[in-house]
């Protein structure tokens, strides 16, 4: 005889929780940022748009919804430069969904200050090339600690604080958003490109090395003898 086994049919709230995909887009209330949570939600995705300024953020969660793009998007504020802040979000991402899908890290700040009316008027996009950028840019320790200190540190605990909620999805997406300024081809320095360069061998260790140096080298004024 011929055993038939029963069929079990699984509630469609589950069916339709593992169907759902989400997203967190770092630095998101204004340019790249924005742009990623419009596409991403136009697909239907559930997006977390963070921004340090809260109103901003809930400013730019309002301009998505008047949109009726078909994924949800919501607002959590977010300093990636706050550990403490980080742990919260986290905890916030598993207990409202559990898991996460897609982590686009596009917060940052410049390295320096730019004049804007000095760069409008130099036409750059023509010259782009051959520009003298150190005629608009105004490099300070302070403003370049606190780039390293979101561009790369705020990026890199962001991501580790979410990895085991990126491991329960089955398609798991971490996009990091950077600059064409930040290729090793544009340092002359050959230790930092060996360092970096050499991938195999790279850990968080040798990359802090590198960090502190030159923060060390622009803190004693030595860049230009160093040949960052």
């Amino acid at each position: 005889m011929r055993v038939v086994q029963p069929l079990i049919f699984l509630p469609l709230t589950n069916c339709f929780y593992n169907l759902k995909r989400y997203a967190v887009v770092t630095g998101a209330n204004k340019g790249i940022g924005f742009a990623i949570c419009k596409q991403l939600a136009s697909k239907g995705i559930t997006v977390v748009l963070t921004a340090r300024d809260q109103n901003r953020g809930l400013e730019a969660v309002q301009k998505l919804k008047q949109l009726s793009l078909p994924g949800l998007v919501i607002f959590h504020q977010l300093d990636v430069t706050d550990l403490a802040g980080i742990r919260s979000f986290a905890d916030f991402i598993q207990k409202q969904f559990g898991k996460l899908d897609i982590l686009v890290n596009n917060a940052g700040i410049p390295g320096a200050y730019m004049d804007g009316e000095a760069m409008a008027a130099a036409n750059i996009m023509e010259n782009y090339g051959k520009f003298d950028w150190s005629k608009i840019l105004t490099e300070t320790y302070e403003q370049t600690e606190a780039g390293i200190k979101t561009n790369y540190y705020g990026a890199k605990e962001l991501t580790k604080a979410l990895i085991p909620l990126l491991q329960l999805s089955t398609s798991p997406n971490i996009v990091n958003v950077s600059s064409s300024s930040g290729r090793l081809e544009k340092i002359p320095n050959g230790w930092p490109k060996e360092v970096l360069s050499d991938v195999k061998n790279l850990t968080e260790e040798k990359i802090d090395e590198v960090l502190n140096q030159f923060l060390k080298d622009f803190k004693e004024g030595s860049l230009e003898n160093k040949g960052w």
